[in-house]
């Protein structure tokens, strides 16, 4: 028995630069911007968010790494940019290294769960005049724009942790302002 296909709608969950800026610039709250800017400039899937530990973070030269344990069980590092890494670092102050990077209010060992991280994402995301946004599209986002902006295919398959190329490969399709009938006279 043959499963119905499914439509590919992909390209109707990548914001667009000015949509992500406006996301990050609508958060007042520190620790929300960053749990924000590292969905989407580390591509970091929103499990792999949750468990962040501070110890996951190393400096390198002005900026860091993060070292993400990913899904299938396989660890990634991803090179973060020197801006997102001061402010991570004046989030830490003194914060031990075991301790969750984006922890409870109410129970500071205990790591913020997925749903939290989700309300977070939808919140800034209407601030922003955009419904029905997901820590998943900021990943999504990162993935198009990246490559928009020239990066090698393997390097964004790396840095989001896919198994296969074939996967990472679908952003290259996904481009809701581009077409090749746009190159074409009229």
């Amino acid at each position: 028995m043959r499963h119905p296909k499914v439509r590919d709608t992909l390209n109707e969950r990548i914001l667009s630069v000015e949509e992500v800026q406006a996301i990050l610039n609508k958060e007042s709250s520190l620790r929300n911007r960053l749990i924000l800017r590292l969905l989407y400039s580390g591509g970091l899937r929103v499990s792999e968010l949750c468990a962040l530990k501070w110890k996951d973070f190393l400096p390198r030269g002005d900026s860091g790494q993060v070292t993400v344990f990913g899904k299938g069980g396989k660890t990634r590092t991803v090179l973060l940019s020197e801006a997102l890494w001061a402010e991570l670092m004046k989030m830490k102050c003194d914060s031990p290294p075991t301790a969750p990077v984006f922890a409870h209010i109410k129970d500071p060992a205990a790591h913020l769960d997925r749903t939290y991280i989700f309300r977070i994402v939808r919140a800034a995301g209407e601030r922003a005049g955009i419904q029905k946004v997901s820590p998943h599209w900021l990943r999504h986002a990162h993935a198009s724009h990246s490559l928009d902006r020239g990066a090698p295919l393997h390097l964004v398959q790396h840095t989001l942790g896919h198994a296969s190329v074939t996967t990472t490969s679908r952003y290259l399709h996904a481009r809701p302002n581009d077409s090749s009938a746009l190159y074409l006279p009229d």
